[in-house]
């Protein structure tokens, strides 16, 4: 529903990706108040292709498609996306909601203050903010960082603490208003309330065309459709 650069990203996409999903079968379903948001508001504008990035295919599908496949592989009761430079309508399953943040334009930071107010008119107490274009993030390190008992919890992939981020409505209002930051500005402020959480995956993310080429070409891309 719609309501409103070199080699070295290969081979540490594939040594991520080591801890299989039997080891992780115990993981509990997000709870019933937690929702699952994908900021995909920005214009990506270092990804100088032919087609906004989100767009681009990744084993036949668009790069964001796979982010809320795998969130809602999670099992989230609902999966939201935060739109803004494009429609994403056809970029992700018709199981996801879309909310249109008019002032995308202005930061990430507006696009969580989006997900928060839907999250507090919705009846939601936490908030798993993950990225559009991380494709190798798993649905396991969803679930991973939704079972964080941690006001904050933050995944972390091998040695690089990334989204998606648990926020417990109790930090809601800590949030930056604007700016580009977006939940990078409290994980740096208030560090006593943050708990990395160890996660299978990969935190590559797509920012340039060359970037998106060195994915397209890594085994991960491969392994996208089994994961769901």
């Amino acid at each position: 529903m719609i309501e409103s650069e070199d080699e070295s990203i290969e081979s540490s996409v594939s040594s991520e990706s080591s801890e299989s999903s039997e080891e992780l079968a115990g993981t509990p379903t997000p709870p019933e108040t937690t929702l699952a948001v994908i900021l995909a508001a920005g214009a990506g504008s270092r990804f100088n292709g032919p087609e906004h990035k989100l767009k681009s295919k990744l084993n036949k599908k668009p790069l964001l498609w796979w982010a809320a496949t795998h969130a809602l592989a999670a099992g989230f009761v609902e999966v939201l996306v935060i739109e803004g430079s494009i429609p994403v309508t056809g970029l992700v399953p018709d199981a996801v909601s879309i909310v249109h943040n008019h002032d995308w334009a202005d930061g990430q930071s507006r696009s969580l203050q989006v997900a928060v107010h839907y999250a507090d008119l919705s009846g939601y107490d936490t908030l798993v903010i993950g990225l559009a274009d991380q494709p190798f993030v798993t649905p396991e390190a969803w679930r991973l960082v939704s079972s964080s008992p941690s006001p904050i919890a933050v995944a972390k992939f091998d040695k690089q603490a990334t989204p998606p981020v648990r926020l417990h409505s109790d930090v809601w209002g800590l949030l930056p208003l604007d700016g580009d930051e977006g939940a990078r500005q409290l994980l740096r402020s208030r560090p006593e309330l943050v708990t990395e959480v160890p996660c299978p995956g990969s935190a590559v993310d797509v920012d340039t065309v060359v970037e998106f080429d060195q994915v397209r070409r890594n085994q991960m891309t491969k392994e996208l459709g089994s994961w769901t």
